[in-house]
């Protein structure tokens, strides 16, 4: 396989970091297509850590066709790769307590102060940081989508529009409030969901609203329905190979860190507000209807998605540090705004300033 013919290849290019000469190169993996956020995020950390390390330090981008999302594990773990975007939600069994917060979707309403809650969670949690371990992993940081909405190919404007409709599912979150309102979760695969929309095997998706680009829902939805559903938050952004990590002096680890933090928040403001308006503007282009709900439908989606949060809090004390996390932050989006260099200064003084970087990922 294409990976496996890669590993001899990655050996022979392995980090300078390791042999602690002055010039490092790390290879890194986005893991998507040019067009995915986190491409765009990977390259502008390749700027900051340029800009950081005052050119001691650079990153070589290796492409999808080389590392997929699936593969990035494996591609860091056999140092094919010394960073990669890892999505532990891909992975349930290797992240299970990562992925508590991911099980709290519902709540996502702000998409910087998802991602930034998510950052400052997994960095203070000792079982999180001990998957990260178990696999030969460091966490350093977060990004989060736009909140979901639906996306329907028949009209939902009230609780009784949604009785019977087939509605592509990304999570357990995302099924449960769709069968709370009556609706049946499909799980299908991302890739799917436009085929399955075309065919009529489901009558829509709850997804991002980038979707109706990065997947030309546009060509096959009728509706978008502006109920917030959540966002997708459980990233971890730019994971470090250990033995990479290890080797790096506090210096450098310092570098990396103060790179990867400028580039977190450049994530969120690229998936959850650059492409969401362009797809907006798609959708209207499209004469796609844009409804917005009733008061009944929204306040019982908000009353449910509380509800869910509270069950999963009185479930796992993890959960309740989650929802602690956003809330904090939550109040510290509405004072600063959306910009990502205010609240990349701020995650600084928040969650990276007292991180004991001699000891922390080792």
């Amino acid at each position: 396989m294409k990976l496996t013919k890669t590993l001899m290849m990655g050996a022979a290019f392995a980090v300078a970091a390791a042999s602690g000469a002055q010039a490092q190169n790390l290879r890194g993996a986005a893991g998507a297509s040019q067009a995915h956020p986190s491409t765009y995020m990977y390259e502008k950390f390749a700027t900051y850590l340029e800009e950081e390390s005052g050119g001691s330090m650079s990153m070589t981008l290796i492409g999808p066709e080389v590392v997929s999302l699936t593969q990035v594990p494996d591609a860091l773990q056999s140092e094919l790769i010394n960073i990669g975007n890892l999505l532990p939600l891909f992975f349930p069994a290797d992240f299970a307590r990562t992925n508590v917060a991911g099980d709290m979707a519902l709540i996502g309403r702000i998409s910087h102060a998802m991602a930034m809650a998510m950052t400052e969670f997994v960095v203070n949690c000792e079982p999180c940081q001990q998957e990260f371990s178990n696999k030969g992993m460091v966490f350093l940081g977060a990004g989060a989508s736009d909140p979901y909405v639906l996306i329907t190919t028949t009209p939902v404007r009230t609780i009784e529009d949604l009785q019977g409709l087939r509605l592509r599912s990304g999570g357990a979150p995302f099924s449960r409030w769709a069968e709370n309102f009556g609706a049946t979760p499909v799980n299908m695969p991302v890739g799917e969901q436009f085929e399955g929309m075309n065919q009529g095997t489901i009558d829509g998706s709850m997804a991002s609203i980038v979707d109706m680009l990065s997947f030309r829902l546009v060509d096959v939805a009728r509706y978008t329905t502006s109920v917030p559903l959540g966002t997708y938050h459980v990233t971890s952004n730019f994971t470090v190979n250990q033995s990479t990590w290890s080797a790096m002096s506090a210096d450098d680890r310092a570098t990396f860190v103060r790179a990867a933090n400028r580039a977190n928040p450049t994530l969120t403001d690229r998936w959850g507000f650059q492409l969401p308006e362009a797809a907006r503007n798609a959708v209207e282009a499209a004469g796609i209807e844009i409804i917005t709900p009733d008061d009944a439908l929204l306040e019982a989606s908000n009353a449910f998605a509380a509800a869910d949060a509270e069950a999963r809090i009185s479930a796992d004390p993890l959960a309740g540090d989650f929802a602690a996390l956003v809330e904090k932050w939550t109040t510290i989006v509405e004072e600063l705004g959306d910009d990502p260099e205010a609240l990349a200064a701020r995650a600084m003084d928040e969650i990276w300033a007292d991180v004991d970087l001699s000891s922390y990922g080792l």
